[in-house]
């Protein structure tokens, strides 16, 4: 039987103890020792990249975020989805995810870091889309903590609330799309999302490729093409 063998260890910002895994060829990273991904448990993260990109125009330039790296597998997704004109950021807030992927994640996904229409930036998600120009982007795709329920970070709820719904949407152009990933239900933060004015809908989705069931969940919220009304000039009245 192969051995589980540990790779590296890192520290978030709030002091948790990160920690990368390798066992017969496949990845897993830890929190205190407690799973939050693993390459053979991909399909929900491809999942995120498929839908996130799914309302992109062919042909047409536009720009995408990605909010936390990970393993590297919604990148992938949002890359293969994606025409030559699509530019995708990447945001990881913890430099040695990036730093994994570059090195123990390279045959994996990582090598993808190096494409030319792929840009690293290390920082908090919140922090780049809060200066990001307004209708910046066609699509934000956030894979942070274990979704609106933050567990590695505590301020990472803060993308999930009233006025971080309203940032995200004041950051996407007219028909863009918000997809975030999220370990389950969540009620309330589907209503959030409704009372910041997209329009919400909730795709199950396979932790495993295989399985029977969908165990996550994927909140997508679609920013409406505003309508104009055109207005009839009619004749003075003698």
């Amino acid at each position: 039987m192969k051995p589980h063998r540990l790779l590296a260890e890192a520290r978030t910002p709030d002091g948790g103890c990160l920690t990368l895994h390798e066992h017969d060829g496949s990845f897993c990273i830890r929190l205190g020792g407690r799973e939050l991904m693993h390459s053979k448990a991909a399909a929900s993260e491809l999942a995120l990249g498929h839908v996130g990109t799914a309302r992109l125009e062919p042909g047409r330039k536009a720009r995408v975020l990605i909010g936390g790296l990970g393993l590297g597998f919604t990148l992938r997704s949002a890359l293969e989805r994606s025409g030559p004109d699509v530019a995708v950021e990447v945001a990881e807030l913890v430099p040695a995810i990036v730093e994994w992927n570059r090195g123990h994640l390279g045959a994996l996904n990582g090598h993808l870091l190096e494409e030319g229409r792929v840009l690293v930036r290390v920082g908090d998600v919140f922090d780049f889309v809060r200066r990001a120009e307004p209708a910046s982007y066609a699509a934000i795709l956030l894979d942070i903590d274990n979704g609106p329920s933050a567990m590695v970070q505590a301020a990472n709820a803060r993308l999930y609330d009233r006025r971080g719904l309203q940032m995200l949407a004041a950051a996407l152009a007219p028909g863009g799309r918000l997809v975030v990933w999220s370990a389950g239900e969540d009620r309330a933060f589907e209503q959030r999302l409704a009372q910041a004015g997209f329009r919400v809908e909730t795709v199950p989705v396979k932790i495993h490729a295989g399985a029977r069931q969908s165990a996550g969940r994927l909140f997508v919220g679609d920013k409406e093409v505003p309508t104009v009304r055109a207005s009839l000039d009619r004749p003075a009245m003698r």
